[in-house]
């Protein structure tokens, strides 16, 4: 046997099927009696009776709160597991003096002198002569105070400070760091200086420091092969590619850790939105908490089509437009409070178009333009009234809505029964009272 529902039948089933998923226990309400005894005789389990009302639910949110405690002490270990492992790269330290002699006071010249005069060049030529002569000659001593003087002289020869560094590893004590300084500024001045990267990779190398010396001693190899540079390069290596490796372990557990304090910012800011966004349709479930249900509108049809509508189903979902919602349910004059948010003001017009009103301003009977006439904002909040009763709602907001519809009437037909209803001559109609709880005995 073929069946087959209309369009809109179908629609409106599935906007009810999000309503009972997004609020499980509305499928305890009187109306629904029918449809919950359909679902027992099919062996269907149900979601509990709300019972207790706030009290409980206040017990709930206190009980949930301490959860989230111990994340930090999962971190910790972390911080101590790098630490201990960076102890336990085992270097061959053998011949690693450190710094003999640090207290070296260096001349380097003025870095800002460029040209030399005639004069300067010939006493710097003969200078250089002098220290050259005494550096083969092994005085090493000597040969760093004329190289010094060449370099007072001329500033800006890589030559004189690269020898000079040479000096201070030949003589006793080695000054390594020393070094390390001139051989440096011999590179600024000309990057292509294969001693100056030779004696600074050696230096680097009695200093302990690897990864540098095997850097340098490289790149001097590369520009000007060196059987002793190369010999110690392959001292050198060893320990190197350790550190090396070391360093891209703990670059990997940092990026790990990273990734993870990442994600769990992700997962508490998502759990806050969700907690924010159920204690907010909690506290309006709250406040209109204690009505008969589905407001007094026959079927799901007295709903017009609302939840037919996924971007109203979507909107009602936001907090912030809930509250509004709850707010002007219980007074439509409220409304005026919301005339410059969007989001509400859009689903106060969509919802008037749905409800066959003319918009928040005016009601089927026309109203007053702008925000003026209440009357049709009555009506229509009638039907919101309704809305929120379904919701799991009712008494104020029902209340309310039922006292709109009354005013909603009034301004259709040009009447204003109860003073609600506001028509064309009646520019400003005072606003609907506020529901009480004898609305719904009326």
């Amino acid at each position: 046997m073929s069946f087959q529902l209309p369009k809109s039948a179908v629609d409106q089933l599935k906007g009810f099927i999000s309503l009972c998923k997004s609020k499980p226990e509305i499928i305890h309400n009187e109306e629904l009696t029918f449809f919950r005894e359909y679902l027992l005789s099919m062996d269907a389990t149900l979601p509990p009776k709300p019972e207790g009302g706030q009290a409980e639910e206040g017990a709930e949110k206190k009980q949930e709160t301490p959860k989230p405690a111990p994340q930090p002490s999962k971190e910790e270990p972390t911080e101590m597991e790098v630490e201990s492992e960076e102890s336990d790269v085992e270097l061959d330290m053998e011949g690693v003096i450190g710094d003999p002699n640090p207290n070296i006071e260096q001349e380097m010249g003025d870095p800002n002198k460029k040209e030399l005069t005639e004069q300067e060049m010939e006493a710097f030529d003969e200078k250089r002569s002098q220290a050259m002569q005494t550096f083969s000659e092994g005085e090493w001593d000597k040969a760093i105070t004329l190289f010094t003087d060449s370099i007072k002289i001329n500033p800006n020869s890589a030559a004189m400070f690269a020898k000079r560094g040479m000096c201070y590893l030949k003589m006793t004590p080695k000054a390594t760091n020393a070094c390390v300084k001139d051989c440096s500024r011999a590179v600024e001045l000309n990057p292509d200086n294969a001693a100056a990267y030779k004696w600074r990779g050696r230096a680097n190398m009695l200093l302990g420091k690897f990864a540098e010396a095997q850097k340098d001693l490289a790149t001097a190899c590369k520009i000007d092969f060196d059987e002793a540079a190369d010999e110690w390069l392959k001292e050198v290596k060893p320990n190197a590619k350790k550190l090396q490796e070391h360093q891209r372990k703990r670059e990997r557990k940092a990026a790990e850790k990273e990734l993870k304090e990442r994600q769990e910012r992700v997962r508490k800011a998502r759990e806050a939105q969700e907690k924010a966004a159920k204690e907010a349709q909690e506290d309006m479930d709250a406040g209109m908490d204690g009505g008969p249900g589905m407001g007094g509108m026959p079927g799901m049809g007295g709903l017009g089509g609302l939840f037919n509508d996924p971007e109203m189903m979507a909107a009602f979902a936001d907090p912030e437009v809930a509250a509004a919602f709850k707010d002007i349910s219980s007074n439509p004059a409220n409304i005026m409070k919301y005339q410059n948010n969007p989001k509400v003001m859009n689903l106060v017009t969509k919802m008037a178009g749905k409800m066959g009103g003319g918009g928040p301003g005016g009601g089927a009977g026309g109203g007053m333009p702008g925000m003026g006439g209440l009357g049709g904002l009555g009506g229509m909040m009638g039907g919101l009234g309704g809305l929120f009763g379904a919701m799991g709602g009712g008494g104020g907001a029902g209340g309310a809505g039922g006292a709109g519809g009354a005013g909603g009437a009034g301004g259709a037909g040009g009447a204003p029964p109860g003073g609600a209803g506001a028509g064309a001559s009646n520019p400003t109609p005072p606003p609907p009272k506020p529901s009480s709880s004898t609305d719904d005995l009326d």
